[in-house]
């Protein structure tokens, strides 16, 4: 399954919640037990009513899902994520009753149930959550200071996989911030997060087997891979060589469009954004299955009218879960051919640029 730029939301498996610490980590955890349909859910022997996006039980099992010991700090991490907009929370004095709400929930997309029509919450590790894109966003603008899993959300969350504007991500799922952020740079990221560049250096680090990073000759700067993110297909990431020759076929490509008043590492980031469509079909390694259906010659397995379909409403309270079981009709969309390349300095189809580093130069 695609996951282009302008997509409004991400897969994240239930199995694969951030490590480390960080306000986002507890989130995650959070939103991984909430319910993927409205019900009536069983803790401790008493029956509570929950809506999609909600759970309801005690404070031993809040201490459990958060992984913290000390029924106190659990309730610090609940009122800093309401206080941030990601949660909204209330506890019965007398019964002794929690029940929390993700604020920013995507209703129809948010995993696989647990099999069994009577279960409104998912089993742990099973199915996955959907990701708003700009989730991380709130913590940039505030000048907040990451944390190890606030940093592993923001980059997840900015993942594109066969992107047209983004040449790189047709290797393999990569992270791009915005329009122009399909390479970045180590310092960016330190002024994202508030890190110094030897911090975010060691996290990558650390991290090398879920955001393997790839530094670009001179100060382009360095392309950031997603290894674990579920595209639904077998996915191997690209060696050195490969990476250095799609790099070289959209610098010759930009060759006339060469600016003295950009920086090395701005104006690769526009080459990729512009030129990246041209590359595509010009290059085996690039070119998928999918990118037949832009050949002048129709094979027979391939349809130039194709339908998309598209069970997903963001942030919308209807429906109970992504497998179809809801009272809304689902949506059709019909595309005639591919979109059109609207070229240097015009605005992308329909690309939403969520997450772009706000406050900040891009660069």
């Amino acid at each position: 399954m695609k996951c282009l730029l302008k997509y409004q939301w991400v897969k994240l498996p239930r199995n694969q919640i951030p490590p480390g610490k960080g306000i986002m980590g507890m989130w995650a955890r959070l939103a991984s037990h909430a319910a993927f349909r409205n019900g009536t859910a069983q803790y401790c022997g008493y029956l509570n009513p929950v809506t999609v996006g909600s759970w309801a039980g005690g404070i031993v099992g809040l201490k459990s899902i958060l992984d913290i010991k000390r029924r106190q700090q659990a309730l610090k991490v609940l009122d800093r994520l309401s206080e941030l907009g990601y949660i909204n929370y209330s506890l019965d004095d007398k019964t002794k009753k929690l029940t929390y709400k993700i604020t920013d929930w995507v209703v129809r997309c948010s995993g696989e149930p647990c099999m069994g029509r009577e279960a409104v919450y998912a089993t742990d590790g099973y199915g996955f959550l959907c990701l708003p894109r700009n989730i991380t966003k709130r913590l940039a603008e505030q000048g907040y200071q990451f944390d190890e899993a606030d940093a592993w959300l923001d980059l997840w969350c900015h993942t594109v996989w066969q992107d047209r504007g983004n040449a790189f991500s047709h290797m393999a799922p990569a992270v791009q911030f915005g329009q122009y952020g399909a390479v970045l740079t180590l310092e960016s990221l330190g002024q994202r997060w508030g890190w110094e560049k030897t911090k975010v250096w060691r996290f990558f680090r650390k991290h090398a087997d879920a955001f393997p990073l790839y530094r670009l000759p001179g100060a382009f700067g360095c392309l950031i891979f997603n290894a674990s993110y579920p595209t639904g297909e077998p996915v191997s990431l690209p060696s050195y060589d490969q990476v250095e020759r799609i790099l070289g076929k959209i610098r010759t490509a930009g060759r006339n469009a060469y600016s003295n008043q950009d920086s090395d590492h701005a104006r690769i980031c526009k080459f990729v954004a512009w030129y990246s469509r041209v590359v595509l079909p010009q290059d085996r390694d690039l070119v998928t299955p999918t990118k037949l259906e832009e050949s002048r010659v129709a094979h027979q397995d391939i349809y130039i009218t194709r339908v998309y379909f598209s069970p997903c409403e963001i942030l919308e309270y209807v429906g109970e879960d992504c497998q179809g079981i809801s009272s809304c009709k689902p949506q059709f969309e019909f595309f005639h051919g591919p979109p059109s390349w609207t070229g240097p300095g015009e605005q992308d189809d329909g690309g939403i640029e969520y997450g772009r580093f706000e406050g900040m130069p891009l660069w």
